[in-house]
């Protein structure tokens, strides 16, 4: 009987909600509008800022200070802008000044040529 058509068990798969769907668009779109490469730069960059901060404060992620570089922020300011902004957030750091000052050269080179990222999620 089993082997009959007509009584066999059959799955069937309805194409109700696309929740998923939606979500791989959005990540082509994005990779996109976005190059690759310049978001492993970005990425990159972040990586190494927060490899650096550890070393600035001397201490493990969660005890760092709340801190945010936001780079998209620092690419909107002049020169001179960015290097006062960081040495505002870096203010409560207690490495010499020196350190500070290679830390902020090392970000500024870092992110000469980056493009800010701009998008609807952005405000």
């Amino acid at each position: 009987m089993a082997s009959e058509p007509s009584t066999q068990s059959r799955v069937m798969f309805q194409a109700g909600d696309k929740t998923e769907e939606p979500a791989h668009r959005k990540l082509g779109k994005l990779t996109v509008k976005y190059n690759r490469k310049d978001l492993q730069r970005r990425l990159d960059i972040e990586e190494w800022i927060d490899g650096q901060l550890h070393l600035l404060f001397d201490c493990e992620e969660e005890e760092i200070p709340e801190l945010e570089i936001d780079i998209d922020e620092l690419l909107e300011l002049t020169d001179e802008g960015q290097r006062t902004r960081l040495q505002e957030l870096l203010q409560e750091c207690g490495k010499p000044k020196e350190v500070r000052n290679d830390f902020i050269n090392g970000l500024l080179y870092r992110i000469k040529g980056l493009r800010k990222m701009s998008g609807p999620l952005k405000k």
